[in-house]
This record gives C-alpha cells, sequence and structure tokens, in this order.
C-alpha cells in the first residue's frame, strides 16, 4: 500500500493511519501536562522501548512489577497514538509517564507552559535507518521499505513517518536553557548502562543504591528484555506486526549498520549527514 493509503500528513510529516487517527491527535492537542510529568522523547527505532522499561524502573525504585505485567505501550504509553485516550491518563498519580515521537515544534501549549521532564535518547542514525528498515518490513501499517536504496532516498529525505531524523534532532538539541530536557544516546546507554541509569536517576531526583542500580541494569539488559513479553511486543497480533519476518527487538546493538549499507550508500549518507547537521555540536559514534 502507499503512502497517501497508510498515512496522514499531520503539521508536516508523515504518520500511520492506523496508530494516529485524527481523534487521537486531537486528544494529544489538548492534553494538560504536569510539571512532575516525565516525557521520554525519541525518534522512532533510536531507544524508545528501552526507555519504557529504564524510566519506570528508576521511579519505583527498581520494583519489577510493572514492567513484568504491564505492556509497555500501556505502562509508558504514546501520547499522540489512538491508546492514550482510553487510559484514563488524567486519573494517572504522579509522575507519571509518557513517550511521544514528536518534533519540539509539534508540542503542544500546555506542554511550553508547563515544561515537564523530558528525556532525549538519540541513535546513531546509520542504525536508526537499519532498524526501520527491518521495521517497515513486518509492520503492516507502514509502507513496504522496497529496496535499502529506495528505502536510504525516503529517510534522507524524511519522507517516512514522524518526517526527518534530522530536522528531529536538530529541533531538540536546539532547545536553549532549558534544564528540564536531559538528552542521552543508545551509544551511551550500551556502554555503561549502569552509569546511564545512574544519571537517569539523577535527573529524575531518585537516589539509587548501587544494588537498585545494579537490578535495574539487569532487568534492562537487552537479552532480557527481548524476553519479557511486556516488552517484547510478542502480544500484538502478526496481522500488525510480522516477527517472523523481523523481530521488533532484534538486536540492540551499536554498528549494525555495517552489515547493510554498500560502500555507495555510506558515502551518500555521510554527505546528507555532513550537510544537515553541519551547524551541530553533538557528535555521534560511527
Amino acid at each position: 500500500m502507499t503512502e497517501a493509503e497508510l498515512y496522514d500528513v499531520y503539521r508536516g510529516v508523515y504518520v500511520p493511519k492506523h496508530l494516529h487517527p485524527p481523534e487521537s491527535l486531537k486528544y494529544y492537542e489538548d492534553f494538560t501536562f504536569r510539571p512532575d510529568d516525565v516525557l521520554i522523547v525519541t525518534y522512532p527505532k533510536s531507544g524508545t522501548t528501552w526507555l519504557q522499561e529504564v524510566v519506570p524502573l528508576v521511579l519505583s525504585g527498581g520494583d519489577v512489577a510493572s514492567v513484568r505485567t504491564v505492556p509497555n505501550w500501556d505502562r509508558v504509553p504514546w501520547l499522540e497514538e489512538h491508546r492514550a485516550i482510553v487510559l484514563n491518563l488524567e486519573q494517572r498519580p504522579s509522575p507519571r509517564t509518557f513517550a511521544t515521537h514528536f518534533h519540539r515544534d509539534m508540542m503542544n501549549e500546555s506542554y511550553s507552559k508547563v515544561k515537564p521532564k523530558v528525556i532525549y535518547v538519540m541513535r546513531n542514525p546509520k542504525d536508526v535507518f537499519t532498524s526501520s528498515f527491518h521495521y517497515y518490513g513486518m509492520a503492516s501499517y507502514l509502507v513496504n521499505p522496497g529496496t535499502a536504496d529506495e528505502f536510504l532516498e525516503k529517510f534522507l529525505n524524511g519522507k517516512i513517518m514522524f518526517g526527518s531524523w534530522f530536522d528531529h534532532v536538530k529541533g531538540w538539541l536546539n532547545v536553549k536553557n532549558e534544564d528540564h530536557i536531559f538528552y542521552i544516546s543508545y551509544e551511551e546507554m550500551i556502554q555503561d548502562l549502569k552509569g546511564s541509569v545512574s544519571r537517569i536517576g539523577q535527573f529524575l531526583g531518585k537516589s539509587l543504591s548501587p544494588e537498585v542500580v545494579e537490578k535495574i541494569a539487569d532487568n534492562c539488559v537487552f537479552k532480557n528484555m527481548k524476553q519479557n513479553p511486556m516488552s517484547n511486543f510478542s502480544l500484538v497480533p502478526a496481522e500488525f506486526m510480522d516477527q517472523k519476518k523481523s523481530e521488533f527487538l532484534r538486536k540492540g546493538v551499536a554498528g549494525d549498520w555495517k552489515n547493510l549499507f554498500t560502500e555507495a550508500q555510506t558515502e551518500r549518507f555521510e554527505a546528507v549527514y555532513k550537510d544537515k547537521m553541519k551547524d551541530v555540536t553533538f557528535k555521534f559514534a560511527w
């Protein structure tokens, strides 16, 4: 199916109709934040599921009950998805935890006034592309990626769901003097998960003992998350996600792009990256 059949255009970017019908987008526009809300912000395939595991464990002091019994899309719901409407989010006790794939300039009026806590997760865009390529091949509500060359051009031009990776990252990195935003990279978490858990805890005002940090990190190691049916999306019917084609939690590594990219694709990607990100000081580990 084509983009016109599967996607709507919302504020200039594609959103899958199946996940983001007009009523759910309207719900987000009218949503009222609280100052102690925690909002996980990512471009798709940048570590959302990982943070949906880490943050509830940090806030609960390492209590694994919620991550073992509640699907991640309910324990940390996406505010712009249809599921948010039926979860009575207004009744949830503080601190509430949410996720969003929205660009900075897509945030609603309440966000700008209240300034809830934000954890913004970035990932090497070559790995984002690689993960997305496999994801688009298994999710029926997304346009088939075609060949790697075809999907690469769509990715570089922002003609995929939630638009341009470059615009998304630049928009959130260019926010000035807002200490309610915490930045972390997927690669940092791979290199030092316990240190990342501790830093997230400090940002959220949670003092975690070394034993609790160890417990959280162990629960959030990729191989353990992959075995958790509340986190691995195995509860999603195969008609929407065919995990026989590609697992949702596939590898959880840095550098998998090297197994996909040709030399020509690497040169093409890096030329566009150099041009679009020339004013960005954040450096990704290739």
